[in-house]
């Protein structure tokens, strides 16, 4: 299964927070999984630190990809495909995404409560 986490799950799950799923953890960590690190969790990691709204490891791209975490670019496609998305949710990072869950096929890990109105797979619990 290729997992693809939202930037509260990747930050949760780095810092053993309770609020992390237990499944969640475990397919992350499954050696048959293969995990997405998409360049937006990146992009919003890298606002939100810069405007001083967040607190995240500086070195947070080396230890992911050193976990094994795949690097996930933004293509044209993902950014096009946001636009037939339904508005159930207005975030960008999040509605960006789900486009790639849909186009990449990967199931999203996120405890978002507008994820479940999309047409992805999701995990959390």
């Amino acid at each position: 299964m290729r997992l693809l986490p939202d930037t509260h799950a990747v930050l949760w799950w780095l810092a053993d927070d309770p609020r992390f799923g237990a499944r969640a953890a475990r397919e992350l960590v499954s050696g048959r999984n293969q995990v997405l690190l998409s360049a937006v969790v990146i992009w919003e990691v890298a606002i939100k630190r810069g405007l001083g709204k967040l607190d995240a490891p500086e070195d947070l791209v080396d230890t992911l990809v050193q976990a094994g975490a795949r690097p996930l670019p933004i293509t044209l496609e993902h950014a096009a495909a946001v636009e037939t998305l339904p508005l159930h949710h207005r975030d960008p990072f999040d509605r960006l995404l789900i486009a790639q869950a849909q186009i990449e096929q990967a199931t999203l890990i996120s405890r978002d409560p507008y994820f479940p109105e999309y047409d992805v797979p999701l995990i959390w619990e």
